[in-house]
C-alpha cells in the first residue's frame, strides 16, 4: 500500500487548513506486496525572467532575496532537507534548470523531466523522482495552446508521468507494485480568465483519465497524484472541479 506522509513546515504560515485532516491517519491504498511510504513536494520557484519583467509585484521584498543565486541556493537546501521522493516544480527557467538545478538534482539521485512553455516565455515545469523509489513507465508532455480553440490561446504546459514503485525485498530491488500517475502543471495566472484555466485543467484531467483507463484495461490499478500552481483558491470553480467534479459559481470572463 502507499502511505503518503505530510511533513509540517514550521516556519511557514498556512491559511484555511483543515486541522482535523492534518491530524488524521493517512489513507492506505491496497498494495499487494508491502507498504511504501513516499513524500511529495510541489513548489513554484518563481522564474527570474518573470520576476524581472514584473518587478512591481515584488517591491515589498528586499533586493538581496530576489537575487537568483541566493534563491537557488535556498531552494536546493530545502529540497536537500526534505529529500522528497517526488518533486514537482513550476516556473522553472530553462537555462537555470539545465545549468544549475538538474546537475545538482541528478547527483541527489533524481531523474527529471522538463517541459518548457510554448511561445516566448523561458520557463516551464519540471517533475523529478528518486530513481531508488520509482521507475519511469511513460512520459506525456502537455501543451495547452490550441490555436483552433478560442479558450486555449495561452502557452501554459504540464507533464504527466507514469511511474512504478521500486520495492526492495532483502538485498534485491524489484520494480513492481501498483502504478502511480504523477501530474504537474502551471495554469494561467490571469484572475479574470477563469474560463481559460478551466479549459487548461480539462486537458490535464482528460489525460489523467486516459492514462488511468489505459492501465485499467491492462488489468492494473493506477493511483494519481496531482500537483501544480493552479492560480486558484478554495470556492473558485477550478477548485470545485478538482475536489467535487463539478464547477460551482460563476466563471470570470
Amino acid at each position: 500500500m502507499y502511505v503518503l506522509v505530510f511533513h509540517p513546515v514550521m516556519w511557514r504560515v498556512w491559511e484555511e487548513v483543515d486541522e482535523s485532516a492534518a491530524t488524521a491517519e493517512p489513507a492506505l491504498v491496497p498494495f499487494p506486496f508491502t507498504k511504501m511510504y513516499f513524500t511529495v513536494m510541489s513548489y513554484n520557484i518563481l522564474a527570474q525572467d518573470l520576476l524581472e519583467a514584473n518587478q512591481e509585484l515584488y517591491i515589498h521584498c528586499p533586493l538581496d532575496v530576489l537575487d537568483w543565486s541566493y534563491r537557488c541556493n535556498q531552494l536546493l537546501e530545502e529540497i536537500l532537507k526534505w529529500t522528497p521522493d517526488i518533486l514537482c516544480l513550476q516556473e522553472v527557467q530553462e537555462n537555470h534548470y539545465h545549468e544549475q538545478l538538474y546537475p545538482v538534482l541528478s547527483q541527489m539521485g533524481y531523474t527529471c523531466v522538463y517541459k518548457r512553455r510554448t511561445g516566448t516565455k523561458t520557463d516551464g515545469c519540471a517533475t523529478c523522482y528518486r530513481n531508488s523509489c520509482f521507475a519511469e513507465v511513460s512520459v506525456t508532455p502537455l501543451e495547452y495552446f490550441r490555436p483552433e480553440t478560442d479558450l486555449l490561446d495561452r502557452h501554459n504546459v504540464g507533464i504527466v508521468l507514469l511511474l512504478r514503485p521500486v520495492v526492495t525485498q532483502g538485498s534485491e530491488a524489484k520494480v513492481k507494485g501498483p502504478l502511480l500517475c504523477v501530474a504537474n502543471t502551471h495554469l494561467l495566472f490571469n484572475p479574470r480568465r477563469g474560463d481559460v484555466k478551466l479549459a487548461q485543467l480539462a486537458i490535464m484531467l482528460a489525460e489523467i483519465d486516459s492514462m488511468v483507463k489505459s492501465c485499467k484495461a491492462k488489468g492494473e490499478h493506477c493511483n494519481v497524484v496531482l500537483c501544480g500552481d493552479f492560480n486558484s483558491v478554495p470556492h473558485m470553480p477550478l477548485y470545485q472541479l478538482i475536489t467535487t467534479g463539478n464547477t460551482v459559481g460563476e466563471v470570470k470572463l
